[in-house]
């Protein structure tokens, strides 16, 4: 594949970080062998000690970034305590980087509803079903909790656990980054404005 460089053009002074990530993603979406919307989630423990793992980005637009998650796991816990988070999208096959960091909220009902439904039925059951990052004494104990929550939901709708929703990142800075030969990288960097708007720079690589 020829290397797609960052020309100016690409960073024209009308250009904003939504419109950019979305034309990102969407040629990760082509590009990608699966998964496109992966990402690493960064969040901070108790102990200010960074955690870090992969998820699916479900939705943005200018108003943020949105994943879903158990509120119980450590993610959630991590993120609840602190309401910050970072992620950092890296699309091999484009050699390509986005990093955002920001303040995070919790999306509506409404939403973390719609896209429960969404989900494919097995999906819903393991939201119930699993009990995030804590221990397990045997995969047994988890398809039995399974089994017994596909019985209880055995016809019917399936409601989203309380403990379940989504957050939102909302970012304070947008960092795209394109590899180029010998190092000497594409960098660009969106901060927000005191305005809401958002300032521009390169940065060296």
């Amino acid at each position: 594949m020829a290397e797609t460089a960052l020309t100016s053009g690409d960073f024209s002074e009308s250009m904003e970080p939504f419109r950019l990530f979305a034309a990102w993603l969407d040629e990760a979406g082509r590009s990608e062998p699966n998964d496109a919307n992966a990402v690493a989630l960064a969040t901070v423990d108790s102990d200010g000690l960074p955690d870090v793992r992969m998820v699916l980005l479900k939705g943005f637009d200018e108003k943020g970034f949105v994943f879903y998650t158990n509120f119980e796991s450590a993610k959630g816990s991590e993120i609840l305590a602190t309401m910050k988070a970072a992620m950092c999208f890296h699309w091999k096959s484009l050699r390509r980087q986005v990093r955002i960091r920001g303040a995070v909220e919790i999306v509506s009902d409404e939403e973390a509803d719609a896209y429960f439904e969404s989900r494919p039925r097995g999906s819903r059951i393991g939201a119930w079903a699993s009990k995030q990052s804590r221990p397990l004494e045997s995969r047994f104990a988890l398809e039995k909790s399974v089994a017994e929550y596909t019985a209880r939901y055995a016809m019917g709708h399936i409601p989203r656990p309380g403990y379940w929703s989504g957050f939102r990142i909302i970012p304070r800075t947008i960092e795209f980054w394109h590899d180029r030969p010998f190092r000497l990288h594409d960098r660009i960097v969106f901060s927000r404005a005191a305005d809401g708007g958002w300032d521009k720079d390169r940065l060296y690589p």
